[in-house]
């Protein structure tokens, strides 16, 4: 509606130009946002003030002159000026009505991407593999799978890659420790904390240890057979518990989505090589850098992106353009998104610049670091065990599902234990993630199971009931959402107000893989079921006084049930029938 809107604001535009009202030449960018007081319409504009001046006269006297020349649309009932010149359009309910109709009929509710479809590279996750992945890997993951959802759903070939950490210095001490214990490896593998902090303790301790761990490295990056053996072993069971953990997440990551950094191991003498190619290599205590007269520390020098130590070992930022340039060239990707700690920014607007000076990426490729912030305690500070040590993000969704269980039984103890328990793995696992999601990617944030498992306020168990309370609508029918038919005609304010919002779907989702923010899809749910919730109490379904309004209103009802289905499913979320 927007894009209408926008329009024909434009064709308004070009005719007052044509009468010398405007100038020639102005190509202002005409912002449309959806009205929050709807007694002041469903949508406004501001286009007015903007070109108020060039155009010499008072806004609302341009107002009244871009009114006149508006051409009719029917999707539009009238337009209004408002406050200093703001216009304000009214939808027409009727063809509203229509538009929601439509999605009815599609499954996909109506929703298509505006503009080009993309091949969009989604790098999420990443856990380190020498330890088991921990709370700190959550938003990464979470936020990552919730946007490529989306993306996906509008239509774009979206490429799923998890940079996994499989390669790295750490890796002779993991492999020295796996030498010395062969017949205990099974085991002690089972709980790689325990497996890291035992290796650790042995470099630390021993240096004929430490001396054997730096040999192996060695051993490793140049393909000694043995070492690559018990190097693939030790990543087998690394990822079997990273597997693990996604699929209770339920996020969509599987094996085949694994590119590491040991992928790109034999490429990285190669980089090295093109930087100096280009003339952007310069040695820094025996280092290779570039330097980049943008980027400067507080001192005015400038920083320096080590791509080569003076040992010859090679750094993150090296592996990091050895991906830029295969997803860029290989996968031919369009965007390439970077769900990475909002700490590593400068790190990703340093390697994007050389990888674009470098011809690493094609000229058609948009690099963007997807930041986020930190996942802390109720206490403000990192989120930590009782003892200080890292959370298992296992341990953490055990948790959660324990609580979970513990609640819902709480509320219906006379279910069945099996679907106690699945209704607990639904809320506990939501709760978790819709805590995260629905807060702003760049804001950290805190912690706390019981806000998070409240039935009040924007959290997953008031959503996933609030989608339960609209199939318990059907179920009484005996139909689905899916197999309503009838008019859609939309009389009473509230149902008014749903189908407004109902509407706005396709523009929210657009936002979301636009701005890679899934709380702007949380927020709309939240808004969503609260309006609902208004229309049940105002605007009786089951007991409607026509045949003609029941119809009518359990298509709303349907359009609403499907929309929070589908938006949860994007979310990553499980919806349940009951609860």
């Amino acid at each position: 509606m927007k894009d209408t809107i926008r329009q024909l604001i434009q064709q308004a535009l070009t005719r007052l130009t044509e009468d010398g009202v405007l100038p020639a030449g102005l190509t202002p960018a005409i912002q449309v946002e959806n009205s929050k007081d709807k007694s002041h319409g469903d949508f406004a504009s501001n286009i007015a003030m903007m070109l108020a001046k060039p155009a010499g006269l008072k806004p609302r006297e341009l107002a009244e002159k871009l009114i006149a020349a508006l051409p009719a649309n029917p999707s539009i009932s009238k337009v209004e000026i408002a406050g200093p010149g703001f216009l304000n359009f009214f939808q027409n309910s009727d063809a509203l009505a229509q538009r929601l109709q439509k999605a009815l009929a599609d499954e996909r509710l109506g929703v298509r991407k505006h503009g080009d479809l993309q091949r969009v590279v989604v790098d999420l996750s990443s856990p380190n593999l020498a330890k088991e992945m921990h709370v700190g890997h959550l938003r990464s993951t979470i936020i990552g799978d919730a946007v490529a959802r989306v993306l996906e759903f509008l239509g774009d070939a979206v490429t799923r890659q998890n940079h996994v950490g499989d390669w790295g210095t750490q890796f002779g001490m993991l492999l020295a420790h796996l030498e010395e214990n062969p017949a205990s490896a099974e085991s002690e593998l089972a709980d790689l904390e325990q497996f890291y902090r035992a290796a650790k303790k042995r470099f630390d301790e021993s240096e004929a240890f430490a001396d054997r761990a730096r040999q192996l490295v060695v051993k490793l990056q140049a393909g000694e057979a043995e070492c690559l053996r018990l190097w693939q072993r030790f990543n087998e069971v690394s990822l079997s518990h990273c597997q693990e953990v996604y699929e209770r997440l339920g996020v969509r990551l599987t094996p085949d989505d694994i590119r590491g950094e040991s992928a790109y191991n034999d490429e990285l003498p190669g980089i090295v090589q093109a930087l100096r190619d280009k003339g952007l290599l310069t040695e820094s205590d025996g280092a290779q850098c570039v330097f980049l007269d943008e980027f400067r520390n507080a001192e005015g020098n400038p920083l320096p992106v080590i791509v080569q130590k003076a040992g010859g070992g090679y750094l993150y930022a090296t592996t990091d353009l050895a991906a830029m340039r295969y997803r860029s060239r290989v996968l031919e990707a369009d965007r390439v998104l970077y769900f990475v700690d909002q700490r590593q920014a400068l790190h990703f607007q340093m390697v994007f610049a050389v990888a674009r000076r470098a011809g690493f990426v094609r000229e058609g490729t948009d690099l963007e670091h997807m930041g986020f912030g930190t996942m802390n305690g109720a206490d403000g500070r990192p989120f930590k065990t009782r003892d200080g040590g890292t959370v298992k993000l296992i341990d953490l969704l055990d948790e959660a599902e324990q609580r979970a269980y513990a609640l819902v039984k709480g509320k219906n103890p006379e279910l069945p234990e099996d679907e106690l328990r699945g209704i607990a793995r639904a809320v506990g696992i939501g709760a978790v993630k819709y805590a995260d999601l629905s807060k702003h990617r760049t804001s950290d944030y805190s912690f706390n199971f019981e806000l998070m498992l409240s039935f009040e306020g924007n959290t997953a168990p008031y959503l996933l009931y609030a989608y339960t309370r609209v199939a318990s609508v059907f179920r009484k029918l005996g139909k689905s959402l899916e197999a309503i038919d009838g008019d859609l005609v939309l009389e009473a304010e509230q149902e008014q107000a749903l189908a407004a919002r109902l509407a706005q779907f396709g523009e929210v989702l657009g936002n979301v893989a636009e701005k890679g923010q899934p709380h702007l899809l949380c927020a709309y749910l939240y808004d969503l079921a609260g309006l609902f919730s208004s229309f049940y109490e105002n605007c009786p379904i089951l007991a409607a006084d026509t045949p003609a309004r029941q119809q009518s209103r359990l298509l709303l009802a349907a359009l609403t049930g499907r929309t929070l289905r589908q938006g949860l499913e994007l979310l990553g979320l499980e919806t349940l029938e009951r609860m």
